[in-house]
This record gives C-alpha cells, structure tokens and sequence, in this order.
C-alpha cells in the first residue's frame, strides 16, 4: 500500500473512532474556545490507533504543537499515515526495534514538550534519567496505565520524581470503565479473532483480578469459558471467589489451560514453572500494562523450533512433544493482535487526558512535583458529558438531602 493510500486508509479509521466519541469532541471545542493549549508543544506517547489518533487531532486542532511516539507491535502504520496527513508528527513505525523506539522517544523530548501524555512513564523515567534537560521546560505529564502510575509514586517515595503528574488512570471515568469494560471486551475479542478458536468449555485463566482482571474474567465467562483465577491479594482473591470464579495458584491453574492471559502489570506473572505445567495446544496472551508478564525470549530459547501459524500468533514446539501458542507477540494483546478498546470507552479515557493537559497547562507550575489526582469535578464533568452523549437522565439531590449529607447534629 502507497503512503496516499495508507493515509486514506488510516483518516478513514480515525474518522470513524470519531463519530463515537462525543464527549472528546466536546471538550476539542472547549479547547478550541478558551485557547489553553494554542501554541504549546504536547507528546502523546499511546499506542498509534485511531482512538489516540483522534486524541492527537483534537489537541492539534486546538492549536498545540502535537508529536506522537510509541513502540511497534502496538502501531498501526496506516493510521500513523492519516494522522501525519491532518499534521501531527509521527515517530513510529510497525515493527520497529526497541533501539529505534528509544530514538523516537529521544526525538519527541527534543521537541522539549510542555505536557508529556505518558503510557507506563516510559518518557517521563527517560526525561528523569537520560534527558534532564528536558525537565527545565516541562510542565507536567499525565499517565495512563497503572503500571505507569505505580512507577511514578516510586519516584515520588524516594524523591526523584521532578515534575507534577497527574494520574488520570486513576480518574473514576478511565478505570471504572476502561479497565474493566474496555479490556474486558478488547483483549477477549482479540485472541479470539486471532485464532479463530471457541472459548466455550476451555479453561481460561486469568492472572491478576484488579480492575482489567475483573473484565477479562466476566467476559470469558461470557462466552462459556470455565474461568480460573490466579492472585497474589487476599482481598482480590476474596472477591474473586465472591463473583463466582476459582481461584487457584497459578501453576495449578495452567495444568488444564486452554487460554491464559496475564493481567498485573507486574513482571513474571505467569512464571516458568507455570508454562511448564501446561498442556498442549494452551494459547497465551498478556492483556496487562507491560511487556514481560512471561518471558517471550525464554520460550523462545527453550522451544526447538518456532513458527508463524496466524499473523498474529507464534507457535513454540518442544522437545515433550508440546507446542504453546504465544498470541500478540506477548505484548498487550488487544492492541498487537487488534485495535484496542472500543471507541465509545476511548472517548472518557481520552477526554480525560485532553482536559488532564489543559489542566497542567493552567496549574502545571503551581503544583508540587508529586503525582497528583485528576481534579475530582473534571471527572465528574466527563460522566455527565457522556450521560448526556447517551440521552441518559439522572436525578439529583434536593437541597434538603445535600444539607443532610453536610451535617453531622443529629435530625428531629
């Protein structure tokens, strides 16, 4: 496919994430009306789809300078293609090498952004390591993924961490929905239409039962899997059992796996001694916020031989006879096997991001360098936007409840 092909190709996509997404057209406008982000530099580092895609325009069509960047098992280079058409600088490619992703970092901190929208605080650890300099000129940064905010209250707990971030997943409209319903349905969907295989009556163990966990497992259930649950927290366990599902140790579990997919975040989740226990024919997946939930160049040095079987699924032959089938390159199989989550999810994540940017922009140099929430009535303004978007109504309190709800002498 031509570069003017391939960008018709990607507009096409970006367009149609668009139509489903009121609520960041919404806020497009705002930003276009009050001029807060007109004129300054703004990194998007997410995965390149058509729902970051359409993040990027809208914030360039509110007049910041956009540059995007990320790594290439999660790009779709047509989309990278249209984007570049409506003006936004692209620094990915599919397929790229880890060194390549490094130098596309590297290029979008020497645009020295004002705001860094950051996925798992790849960038902003860079800036904090390798690239001080940036730090002089940068506001602030707004994260993600969980994995990135965990990283970045460790930076904050040993005081490395130099400038404000603001945890937007932890915003009420990104994890509440995202996680769960976006994940849920996206990473499901995707190793299924990887493999083109039935769920029904396979064991599906799902390793990790935060947020992201809880979606995967009920959609597997969904889709009459018997689901398993692996967990290190009491409480998660606790809840997992509650909700209905098995909970075993992870080696237990994978004795009789069909589908296995990691979901912590944290790496080795899905240990040696647990891929060994697994019967043939077993598919993985990782569904979590990094990338070596289980060790992909460990199979590989262990397999005797290694193939291709879909595009999007490896197969690992070994010397017991069994092969192991690795879907989405064990990275974040929703978006290295398919288009991530849906766009009507996208669009609270992403108005999220969008208004966390302004936010910073306004507030940036006022605030401690901590990790900060997401202003609770920014969030609140998104869920009304979206209830609305729906046609959903709501009630609201009487101002006889509100004083209830305010006072603490008792009533007569």
């Amino acid at each position: 496919m031509d570069g003017l092909s391939a960008a018709a190709q990607g507009e096409r996509k970006i367009a149609w994430a668009a139509s489903w997404m009121p609520v960041l057209s919404r806020v497009r406008d705002q930003l276009r009306e009050d001029g807060n982000v007109a004129g300054r530099r703004i990194a998007v580092i997410l995965p390149v789809e058509p729902k970051t895609a359409y993040l990027a325009a809208v914030l360039a069509e509110a007049g910041a300078e956009v540059a995007v960047a990320f790594q290439g098992a999660m790009v779709h280079d047509d989309v990278a293609a249209g984007l570049r058409a409506r003006g936004v600088e692209v620094f990915a490619r599919r397929g790229s090498s880890h060194e390549e992703e490094l130098g596309f970092f590297e290029k979008v901190l020497a645009r020295r952004p004002a705001v860094v929208i950051d996925d798992r605080a790849d960038v902003i650890r860079l800036a904090h390591t390798t690239h001080p300099e940036v730090l002089e000129t940068l506001v602030g940064a707004s994260e993600e993924t969980t994995s990135g905010v965990v990283a970045l209250r460790a930076m904050e707990a040993d005081g490395t961490l130099r400038v404000p971030c603001v945890a937007a997943n932890d915003a009420r409209c990104k994890f509440l929905f995202d996680n769960r319903y976006g994940s849920g349905q996206s990473t499901v969907a995707a190793v299924l239409d990887a493999t083109n295989l039935l769920a029904a009556g396979k064991q599906f163990v799902v390793v990790g039962y935060g947020w992201v966990g809880k979606g995967i497992a009920r959609r597997a259930r969904g889709f009459n899997a018997r689901v398993v649950v692996c967990e290190v927290d009491p409480f998660a366990a606790l809840e997992a059992y509650h909700d209905g599902f098995e909970v075993l140790p992870v080696a237990e579990a994978c004795e009789e796996a069909g589908i296995v997919m990691t979901a912590t975040g944290v790496r080795g989740s899905l240990p040696p001694e647990a891929i060994d226990r697994l019967p043939d024919g077993a598919l993985l997946a990782n569904a979590g916020g990094i990338d070596d939930e289980f060790d992909v160049p460990a199979l590989r040095a262990a397999a005797k031989e290694t193939q291709r079987v879909r595009e999007h699924v490896e197969e690992f032959a070994f010397d017991d006879g069994r092969s192991l089938f690795v879907v989405g390159e064990g990275v974040c199989v929703n978006l290295s096997a398919g288009e991530g989550h849906p766009a009507e999810i996208m669009d609270l994540t992403f108005a999220v991001q969008a208004l966390a940017a302004r936010y910073l922009l306004e507030r940036g140099r006022d605030l401690e360098p901590r990790v900060h929430p997401f202003p609770p009535e920014l969030d609140e303004q998104v869920a009304r936007w979206k209830l609305e978007a729906l046609g959903v109504r709501i009630d609201a309190l009487t101002p006889a409840q509100e004083a209830f709800l305010q006072a603490w002498e008792a009533f007569e």
